[in-house]
């Protein structure tokens, strides 16, 4: 999938995205195609992607519902057969997507643009299908999948936003945007991110690959187009890996805004790496300036 122009008002971890827990198989009994759909959400109202999200979230009020509910329910109607979705991964209650990836098999021979045009008339406004595509009768979104990109969104001014409310971090003291730069380098490659973990994880293998880090200033215009420029109040923090932790992009961007705020000493995200010990990271960052970007298969 070629990387897309993102606007970055658009949502800007995990939450991050984890494996799903398998259920049930994709299409529950159908041998015939195999669909691929680019999803964009809002996660504000929603306990997360996954339907088991729903039993443990602190989504205020009992009705949370999963986006994967949503849509499964969505498909069911039109299609008429039971499916089931299985995702690149599950974003916890507040996380946001761009571009997920989902699949499931059908016996139905819909057309996809009408699917799509079908779906997106009985999905809330909050919840969209951009892209329905036929797959490979073995692609599978999770497993299939070379690598992730999330961005991570602080808007970081003296003030904060009516209109990117529950879509980025505001943060109002200055950062140090060049040497949280420096520091990220010490990240990439091959490493053990278990400083990054969230605390109680039952992970074994903590190790993942980190292939690239970029972070971006940004404005804003009235019209929301995200344009570069030097006293740009939006910061971008984009990670591209292998695989992902729980909670590992919001631990580590909580930490670099300590390095950045000049809590931490300079290095200091090296030896929190090597330390393998989160009590030594920063604290973990809110779900909703976190954003799936991208889903990478190439």
């Amino acid at each position: 999938m070629k990387s897309q122009n993102v606007p970055t008002f658009a949502f800007g971890s995990v939450g991050i995205l984890t494996p799903d827990v398998p259920t049930e198989s994709s299409g529950v009994g159908a041998s015939g195609r195999n669909l691929k759909l680019e999803i964009e959400y809002a996660g504000t109202n929603y306990c997360g992607w996954q339907v088991q999200n729903c039993r443990t979230s602190h989504v205020a009020g009992s009705t949370a519902k999963s986006i994967q509910e949503i849509i499964e329910r969505a498909i069911q109607k039109i299609l008429r057969e039971k499916v089931r979705l299985i995702s690149s991964g599950r974003t916890d209650a507040g996380v946001h997507a761009f571009a997920q990836v989902a699949n499931f098999k059908t016996n139905s021979e819909i057309d996809t643009d009408k699917l799509q045009r079908a779906l997106n008339g009985l999905l809330p406004d909050d919840i969209k299908v951009s892209k329905i595509e036929e797959a490979d009768p073995s692609f599978h979104s999770r497993f299939s999948a070379k690598s992730k990109v999330y961005r991570y969104s602080i808007l970081n001014r003296a003030y904060p936003s009516a209109l990117l409310k529950n879509r980025v971090y505001f943060y109002p003291y200055p950062l140090d945007i060049k040497l949280m730069r420096r520091e990220t380098r010490c990240l990439l490659g091959k490493h053990d991110f278990k400083s990054f973990c969230a605390s109680g994880s039952s992970t074994k293998d903590t190790v993942r690959t980190i292939k690239r880090i970029s972070i971006k200033k940004l404005a804003y215009g009235l019209q929301l187009k995200a344009y570069s420029l030097k006293d740009a109040s939006l910061v971008a923090i984009d990670i591209e890996a292998d695989g992902f932790l729980y909670n590992m992009v919001r631990n580590i961007v909580g930490t670099l805004i300590e390095i950045g705020r000049g809590r931490f000493a300079r290095g200091s995200l090296k030896k929190i790496l090597q330390s393998k010990n989160r009590k030594f990271a920063g604290p973990t960052v809110p779900a909703y300036g976190l954003c799936l970007l991208e889903v990478k298969y190439k």
